[in-house]
């Protein structure tokens, strides 16, 4: 199968790239950069130039493949609501351009969308879920003639990793403490990146049309683990901050480590027969490379 591919050189889409080509899948990833192009190409896949933003772009690399896996989005914490646009006017295209070929298009979504797969929730009665929206657009596609998919994801570790525990780790370096809020017993959901890329060739592959899959490997890690295990390796002192005082000494990430982002993945492991095999958040976490100061330079 030939697969576009969006984010194709990103921390989980890298990794969805090589499980496609490592099972003779045949990969045209998007690239927006000189070297992000180089990077692919140098993969083995095929480059497609352009961005999120550059729907053309988008309709011809769906056009000219048998199936999508979007991983991309643009993770712009400042500006986050156009960065929600962006990503929903791409899934908008996206099934557009595939609707009556009965082709496979896998997306990307959030685990705050429910705990369970079967849990899609209203957006009338969610209004803060602001990426509820771009996944009911993907699972309304499926009455459309598109094989579509959601993979909803936790947090994602492993070696490269530069979004939500490299930057709680690098709070800690620059206040000198390793906070968690409250009590610490919120807890994240977490899956490999490799354990992720699975699932999407798995949903490529084989889930039915509007289905929706949890990519949950780790169920749910308290944030006070998180927070001991990285003082521990920084030697710094570990405690507990106010909830309300987690916004002014987490940034934007105060709402992320004080949130209970869980999930249960029991049905996509039935339906597709996915088994995360990878290490563990938390083992994951207690390797050098979480905390080498320039290794997101």
């Amino acid at each position: 199968m030939r697969v576009f591919v969006t984010g194709a050189t990103g921390f989980v889409g890298g990794a969805v790239v090589r499980e496609l080509l490592d099972s003779g899948h045949r990969v045209l990833g998007l690239a927006r950069s000189d070297a992000s192009a180089d990077r692919l190409a140098a993969t083995g896949a095929e480059v497609n130039r352009g961005s999120l933003e550059d729907l053309d772009a988008l309709r011809a690399g769906a056009s000219a493949c048998d199936g999508v896996i979007h991983t991309g989005f643009i993770h712009d914490f400042s500006n986050y609501a156009a960065c929600v646009a962006i990503d929903l006017r791409a899934i908008e295209t996206l099934t557009d351009t595939l609707a009556g070929s009965d082709r496979p298009l896998v997306i990307s979504s959030v685990m705050s969308h429910g705990r369970t797969e079967d849990v899609v929730p209203d957006p009338a009665t969610h209004p803060e879920l602001v990426r509820l929206p771009a996944e009911l657009n993907a699972l309304a596609a499926a009455g459309r003639g598109v094989r579509s998919s959601v993979v909803r994801l936790p947090q994602v570790h492993g070696e490269g990793d530069h979004a939500f525990v490299p930057g709680v780790i690098d709070i800690a370096r620059e206040k000198g403490v390793s906070a968690y809020p409250g009590e610490g017993t919120n807890r994240w959901a977490a899956v490999h990146r490799d354990d992720a890329a699975l699932l999407y060739r798995l949903a490529l592959e084989n889930a039915p049309a509007g289905s929706v899959l949890h990519a949950v490997a780790d169920e749910g890690v308290p944030v006070r683990e998180i927070a001991e295990l990285i003082g521990r390796r920084l030697d710094l002192p570990v405690k507990s901050l106010p909830v309300e005082e987690a916004g002014a000494h987490f940034g934007w990430l105060g709402h992320f480590f004080s949130s209970d982002l869980v999930g249960t993945s029991a049905l996509t492991r039935q339906r597709l027969g996915w088994t995360p095999t990878r290490i563990g958040l938390l083992a994951d976490l207690d390797h050098d490379y979480y905390f080498e100061v320039n290794q997101r330079s």
